[in-house]
């Protein structure tokens, strides 16, 4: 029979690993999990309308100011049954798409250096805080002097938009992992490479996250402006040309219509991809809690 000392310790140990455990919640069905995460912003979004409709029928603002729900509605299924949604869609989220893939390959070594060199911390550190804090917006004119009205210069604002997001994000979350962890690792010889592969990156994975997501909307919010400044045939039409064509003929319901398209691919692109990501971490961890 073991030793009470022995019983004792076996306790501390059975303690500790289910502290180490992640909790899990009783498995939810499948509908009141939908329900639970669609509904309220379904509920939102029909008394969002009902305001409008309220606001419009009361006619507080003349219709050029304020068009009816369904005047917005009636353009977004022209612009389906047209065809002309998928070529406008196509063209601003695949330009989004590839100037965010390429801030990532960008600014994922370039937040490293920064993190772990104190030189280049203090030389470029301010300076990254300095664009993030920069309104994109006011790029669009240097870039379309120094490239023209081209792809380049749209590529341009949107990497200086998310760039220093996603670094200041795996800078900030590198700085939060516990200083064991690298110690750990070069003690088990790993070299700078390995030690970022296999220790900084993923301790610092909830913060790199959220510099991704923050890159993503810098990305998305400064190719709006782009494309809303520069026009050009070589350049498409996408999101931004479409809402400065309502702008010029003074259509509201076509305003409404790209500001709607705008959101709603915004709100796609977290939904779709960061949330399942974030979700995957968090669960990982077991911070179960933190989910909804």
């Amino acid at each position: 029979m073991p030793s009470p000392d022995v019983q004792d310790l076996s306790k501390v140990e059975a303690g500790l690993d289910a502290l180490d455990t992640p909790t899990t919640g009783r498995a939810e069905p499948g509908w009141r999990r939908f329900v639970r995460s669609a509904l309220p912003p379904l509920v939102a979004l029909v008394l969002l309308i009902a305001v409008w409709q309220v606001l419009w029928a009361a006619a507080f603002w003349p219709e050029f100011k304020l068009p009816a729900p369904l005047a917005v509605w009636n353009e977004f299924v022209e612009m389906v049954e047209t065809g002309r949604i998928f070529e406008v869609l196509w063209t601003s989220i695949h330009r989004a798409v590839l100037g965010f893939l390429a801030a990532v390959v960008i600014a994922t070594p370039l937040g490293l250096l920064v993190a772990k060199v104190r030189v280049v911390r203090r030389a470029i550190g301010p300076l990254l805080s300095g664009l993030q804090s920069l309104p994109s917006v006011a790029w669009v004119p240097a870039a379309i002097l120094w490239f023209g009205l081209n792809d380049g210069s749209i590529y341009f604002v949107v990497l200086l938009g998310s760039v220093p997001s996603i670094a200041n994000g795996l800078v900030a979350g590198i700085d939060q992992i516990p200083p064991i962890l690298p110690r750990v690792g070069k003690t088990l010889g790993a070299g700078r490479l390995a030690s970022a592969r296999h220790i900084l990156l993923p301790a610092a994975l909830p913060g790199y996250i959220a510099g991704l997501k923050q890159g993503w909307a810098f990305s998305w919010r400064s190719l709006m402006a782009a494309e809303l400044i520069a026009q050009s045939p070589d350049l498409g039409f996408g999101l931004g040309a479409y809402l400065n064509e309502g702008s010029n003929f003074n259509d509201m319901p076509t305003v409404m219509a790209a500001i709607f398209l705008i959101l709603l691919v915004g709100i796609g692109i977290d939904l779709l991809v960061f949330r399942p990501i974030e979700r995957t971490v968090l669960r990982a961890r077991g911070l179960t809690g933190a989910l909804t």
